[in-house]
């Protein structure tokens, strides 16, 4: 998937990458039954250079044997979108978990952008994810507290819900605004079912209805206001439109 330049230079592109699959357990479904779910990185290629939003799957017996990964390495699975690692300047992790910074230690040296919470529990928690991702040698953090535009046009923007410190990246193209939502939500429905909700309860307000109705997170008033014509997930191929 890319958000295509049309042939005159528009930049930014937004290229996704596929790190491969692991097998969500029935006890996390909320189903009863197992999901295999897929590991999506993106890239977004800027005149200014290229971020690489998460950087695919870690290793660890323990964490191994309850997912059942099926990596694609970071070198072969930017190969697969037609890039290099030493092509990627920046880095950004939607949050810490093991299956979103698996790659960071090979991408030591570059700026990876964290909000300060997430990195401060990431280092902190118990069992929040694998120590050796996080402390990897040569690793430099770029800690926000909020948002923070990182290339022009591209903006980080707090989504706190499934950790703390959860971030997603807009990207403001010409064509419309394209955001990586990376694990905001587990599928593109289910965004769009808070979506739904956001504009119902907007519109109950307007018409003075006092209905009950479901409550969004509250940084989707604030993506909402950037007008995303696209919004793209971690763990869905599936692509959120208005």
């Amino acid at each position: 998937m890319a958000d295509d330049d049309d042939g005159g230079g528009r930049l930014p592109v937004v290229h996704r990458v596929d790190f491969g699959y692991f097998v969500r357990p029935a006890t996390e479904t909320g189903t009863g039954a197992a999901r295999v779910d897929p590991c999506l990185g993106y890239l977004v290629e800027h005149a200014d250079g290229l971020l690489l939003v998460d950087t695919g799957m870690g290793s660890d017996p323990e964490a191994d044997a309850h997912y059942r990964p099926r990596r694609r390495p970071l070198k072969e699975a930017l190969a697969a979108a037609g890039f290099e690692v030493g092509e990627v300047g920046l880095v950004a992790n939607c949050h810490l978990h093991f299956d979103h910074c698996g790659g960071n230690p090979e991408l030591a040296g570059r700026p990876i952008f964290t909000q300060r919470i997430e990195l401060a529990t990431a280092r902190s928690a118990e069992n929040y994810t694998l120590p050796q991702l996080i402390e990897a040698p040569g690793l430099r953090y770029e800690e926000l507290d909020g948002e923070a535009e990182v290339l022009d046009g591209v903006v980080i923007v707090p989504t706190p819900g499934h950790t703390a410190g959860h971030q997603s990246v807009v990207v403001h193209r010409p064509d419309g605004t394209v955001v990586v939502a990376g694990q905001t939500h587990d599928t593109a429905s289910g965004f769009s079912g808070d979506a739904l909700a956001w504009r119902a309860r907007r519109e109950a307000r307007r018409e003075g209805r006092a209905t009950p109705l479901p409550v969004p997170p509250e940084w989707m008033d604030r993506l909402r206001q950037m007008d995303p014509r696209r919004v793209l997930f971690a763990h869905d191929h599936s692509v959120w439109e208005p």
